[in-house]
């Protein structure tokens, strides 16, 4: 479900003295103190902690990492921040105090309803989280995922890419992403047809979630049909929702 594991991002401005982590991942001790070292060795101490969205695979471990750094732990949802800041679509996050690193907070609900995306302007690069990965499809899974919302955010990134803003893209699990623009298409053609899918069950008389998964999730591994339902699920809310269910 994490393909190689979740990535943690260390971002730190030439010559800075301070980083900001993004995503620490799971509570395992052996990485918050790689993570650590990685930005001493680059001569900097980590002075904020920055979640994509509160799932356990990313945030799991922010709180033992905010004691070990001393650094606030902020995030959309006010149950996963340590520190009176949270985040929220808009903000601008600077690291190293006036000229330094600058981060700027992307709204992207869908994956769940606190899913953020972090750009970086100077690199034109986008922390996505599980918003877009490195390979394969993100899991908008019912009640907190919702597809609409996904639509939405994949939409907006898509935007930023044909203007320009974005050239790469730093997801949360898997290898960069060199073209965001072709992927972003690929995430909302394979939208489209999953939900084509779900009509075409649903218009054959399956009526559940497992029986559209039996159908359409057929050559999957069936050790995921429990996250495939879900995910059926939320499409199925979608389509509640147009009212073409």
């Amino acid at each position: 479900m994490t393909l190689d594991g979740t990535n943690t991002w260390v971002l730190i401005e030439p010559g800075s003295t301070e980083a900001a982590v993004v995503d620490p991942g799971p509570d395992h001790l052996g990485h918050l103190r790689a993570v650590v070292k990685r930005a001493e060795h680059a001569g900097a101490r980590i002075t904020s902690i920055l979640l994509t969205h509160g799932h356990p695979d990313h945030a799991e471990s922010a709180r033992r990492f905010a004691k070990m750094t001393g650094a606030p732990v902020r995030a959309l949802d006010p149950a996963a921040r340590l520190g009176i800041e949270g985040l929220a679509d808009g903000d601008v996050v600077t690291v190293g105090g006036p000229g330094g690193l600058e981060i700027r907070v992307v709204a992207t609900p869908g994956h769940t309803g606190d899913s953020l995306s972090f750009l970086l302007p100077a690199d034109r690069a986008l922390l996505t989280g599980d918003t877009v990965l490195g390979r394969g499809t993100t899991l908008v899974a019912h009640p907190d995922g919702r597809l609409a919302d996904y639509l939405d955010s994949l939409t907006r990134l898509r935007r930023m890419a044909e203007s320009g803003h974005v050239d790469i893209v730093l997801p949360g699990h898997g290898p960069l992403v060199n073209d965001p623009r072709a992927t972003l298409e690929f995430y909302l053609s394979h939208r489209a047809a999953r939900l084509a899918q779900v009509e075409g069950a649903l218009a054959a008389g399956d009526r559940t979630a497992a029986e559209i998964v039996r159908r359409i999730y057929a050559d999957v591994d069936p050790a995921v049909w429990f996250a495939a339902e879900l995910s059926v699920m939320a499409q199925l809310d979608y389509l509640n929702a147009r009212g073409t269910n």
